[in-house]
């Protein structure tokens, strides 16, 4: 039973393998969207009856290295800049299943030792 599962398992972990070698460029972070009011008093942004904010400006905020980074992104690089976030999360998310299925791949070996001992001392 223990080794069906096993090889489920590890058939799986090749998946996630393949897919992480497929992800292409990756970076970690999250966008926002900002909004400005500058600083000249007669600029559209000041308007008391129907202000209008500059922007809107994009920009990553992230922890890399203990360090936390914000980049403002052009509006040109806005998508390529959203599947690279979107290409980090789903790596997260794979290698957290992978290090999960090892764990249990681990924890089923170990069942099946003990299993197989109790067998040989008997």
């Amino acid at each position: 039973m223990h080794d069906k599962e096993i090889l489920r398992f590890l058939a799986r972990i090749e998946d996630i393998k393949k897919h992480l070698a497929s992800l292409g460029e990756m970076r970690p972070g999250s966008l926002s969207r900002q909004y400005n009011i500058c600083g000249n008093p007669t600029c559209r942004c000041k308007d008391p009856e129907n202000p209008k904010k500059h922007g809107p400006y994009y920009q990553v905020s992230y922890s890399h290295k203990g360090k936390s980074t914000t980049q403002f992104v052009k509006i040109d690089a806005l998508a390529e800049t959203k599947k690279q976030l979107k290409n980090y999360q789903t790596f997260k998310s794979l290698t957290e299943e992978w290090v999960a299925l090892s764990v249990e791949i681990v924890k089923l070996r170990k069942k099946a030792e003990k299993k197989n001992s109790k067998k040989a001392s008997s």
